[in-house]
């Protein structure tokens, strides 16, 4: 399992300090046979079927890392990393392309440099968002990430009606350090549809987004041509709130507010424009939106 981690590594160009870390954290728990013999357990429960309770798994994984002295963050994102071998063959045998594969693992490197960002650790700090890559439910489509769940509002509008438990595909925007242009956009959903239009009969192809990308104020404190903008006139937005902190606010600025704005980094546009609303005290927000993809 060693030589196939730094084959992964290496082949989603992982940083080399990062390498060395989740080598060194993988050698801290073989070295013993306790914590050996229960990651070997992990594993094996992944190796017989990719529908395991990925919650007492990423537990268990804590307490491995405790006792081997090494940081949580880091034992659950090595833990995948494993689980990832496993997961090439499930996607060979579900007849699904490698390519696939390899956009959506890619994922798991966008969250060690989140995380590295965040917390100065090399490791994933919300691994419990990983399972639905690995149970096969969610895909990487180029820059966007796309899965099945059922509507959970009712919406009419652009010609469709949709109802709780009507069938969509939700959309994720992750963290890749590039730009969502349009064209990127378009190439991703194309994928996800036609992918996912096996699933959904003669149903149309819906995507759904909840995200504070899609907070409605974006078309009042961006420029107009903007990413984040092109992004939002995709969807219909037809639910939106306002949070009551700052504690989202990390997942645009890589660190958490602390009170002082001039901390937050403002080398974007979309930065500058946060941290203005944050010094005005104006509240920050989501949407919630829909987008009927043209067959």
């Amino acid at each position: 399992m060693r030589s196939y981690v730094l084959g992964f590594l290496e082949e989603f160009d992982y940083p080399v300090e990062a390498r060395e870390v989740l080598l060194g954290a993988y050698d801290s728990i073989m070295a013993t046979p306790n914590t050996a013999e229960r990651f070997g357990d992990i594993l094996g429960r992944y190796e017989k079927s990719c529908d395991i309770d990925y919650g007492k798994a990423i537990e268990e994984m804590k307490h491995i890392s405790d006792d081997a002295a090494i940081h949580q963050y880091t034992g659950a994102l090595l833990m995948f990393i494993c689980f990832s071998r496993r997961l090439e063959e499930y996607y060979r045998v579900s007849d699904i392309d490698r390519e696939i594969f390899v956009t959506s693992m890619y994922d798991l490197k966008y969250k060690l440099v989140e995380c590295k960002c965040v917390h100065n650790v090399y490791g994933s700090f919300v691994a419990d968002w990983f399972p639905g890559f690995f149970h096969l439910n969610r895909f990487g489509f180029g820059k966007l990430q796309f899965e099945i769940i059922l509507f959970r509002d009712e919406y009419k509008g652009r010609g469709i009606k949709l109802f709780p438990d009507s069938p969509v595909i939700n959309v994720h925007i992750p963290r890749t350090g590039g730009r969502l242009d349009e064209e990127s956009r378009r190439q991703s959903y194309a994928q996800a549809a036609e992918f996912f239009a096996q699933y959904l009969d003669e149903a149309p192809v819906v995507f759904v987004c909840n995200s504070w990308l899609l907070f409605p104020k974006h078309t009042e404190i961006l420029k107009p041509g903007c990413n984040v903008l092109g992004f939002m006139s995709d969807y219909d937005i037809y639910k939106s709130g306002y949070y009551d902190d700052y504690k989202e606010t990390w997942r645009l600025f890589d660190t958490y507010y602390t009170g002082d704005v001039s901390k937050l980094p403002q080398e974007s546009s979309l930065r500058r424009a946060y941290a203005e609303l944050i010094r005005k005290g104006e509240k920050t927000g989501w949407g919630r939106g829909v987008y009927v993809y043209p067959r």
